[in-house]
């Protein structure tokens, strides 16, 4: 291993500029802890025009979100560096389960740093469907969370994509946004007879036409258009999109992944490769910028008293 790095040794990588990863930056900073964050500059919400449900920052654009806590990292002994990393190993110098345990992580300019801990708040991509128009309105009027976009589009017609057990929770759910609703399944709808029965009670029509593309005007939704050639007047669209890890570190460093791809962590945040946390959706189906903020900052201060556990119990854990 290289003796600068032996030398130069961070308290703690984050991997990740977002919310979660920058709570926790701050939480370690504010303890006294060395931190690096290795930022892409490509957070799941960049596409959204506002951030809602964070305590006095509500409809905060989420580049000056990020900006702010970015500004508020200064007096401490963060550094940001931006780039993706691209790769990351637990060096087999310190054995699993010693006071020695060492990570590197290398990004994408070839510049290779060393942490006692690694935190991942990596988060989450979205494949939409492949229908003109999905992406062209994603985070505006096509959204995935009625908490962070419902209250724009309240009281207006509203239709819910998708299929199955998941359609029918998130049509449940946008009740209580707009009555006025309609489940577009494109093609076959997977419910069972109790669900359309259910659906029918709440006045939900069914849809389940193929869809041809979405209609829309300044970037808003104005129509869904089957197959068929039929318009359905629409003004938003609700969908669970398939999401996947956006980075492929956690199972680069074996850390358990469940059939969503999202990654296993204790009460703590740390995973099941010991020394590694994750954050953030990378480890939750909660998507929200609070949760990832209050996942964050608990991972960060499990991080830091494991640290202080290290630096009482071995004086030379540090170097």
């Amino acid at each position: 291993m290289n003796t600068d790095l032996q030398t130069n040794v961070f308290d703690a990588i984050i991997v990740g500029g977002g919310v979660a990863g920058l709570s926790a930056a701050l939480l370690l900073g504010r303890a006294c802890k060395r931190v690096l964050v290795c930022d892409s500059g490509k957070p799941r919400n960049q596409v959204a025009h506002a951030s809602h449900n964070y305590f006095s920052r509500d409809g905060i654009a989420p580049a000056e979100l990020l900006q702010i806590g970015r500004e508020q990292l200064q007096p401490y002994d963060v550094e940001i560096r931006q780039g993706e990393a691209v790769d990351a190993e637990k060096l087999g110098d310190y054995p699993s389960g010693t006071l020695r345990e060492r990570f590197q992580v290398i990004l994408n300019d070839g510049n290779q740093f060393v942490g006692r801990k690694l935190l991942l708040a990596t988060g989450m991509k979205d494949t939409l469907p492949s229908i003109e128009g999905f992406v062209e309105l994603w985070g505006n009027s096509v959204f995935h969370c009625p908490y962070c976009h419902g209250w724009e589009v309240r009281d207006q017609p509203l239709a819910i994509y998708g299929k199955g057990e998941v359609a029918f929770e998130q049509a449940f759910m946008l009740t209580g946004w707009s009555r006025d609703l309609v489940l577009c399944s494109d093609g076959a709808a997977e419910l069972s007879d109790e669900q359309r029965q259910q659906l029918f009670n709440w006045g939900i029509e069914i849809r389940e036409e193929k869809i041809a593309r979405l209609d829309h005007q300044d970037g808003k939704l104005t129509g869904i258009v089957f197959a068929n050639n039929e318009v359905l007047s629409r003004r938003g669209l609700l969908l669970h999109p398939q999401s996947h890890q956006s980075s492929h570190l956690a199972a680069k460093l074996g850390c358990k992944l469940d059939n969503k791809d999202i990654v296993e962590v204790n009460d703590f945040k740390q995973t099941s490769v010991t020394g590694v946390y994750a954050v953030g959706d990378a480890s939750s189906p909660l998507s929200q910028i609070s949760w990832a903020a209050a996942s964050g900052m608990l991972a960060a201060s499990f991080v830091n008293r494991s640290l202080i556990e290290e630096n009482l119990l071995s004086p030379t854990a540090k170097s």
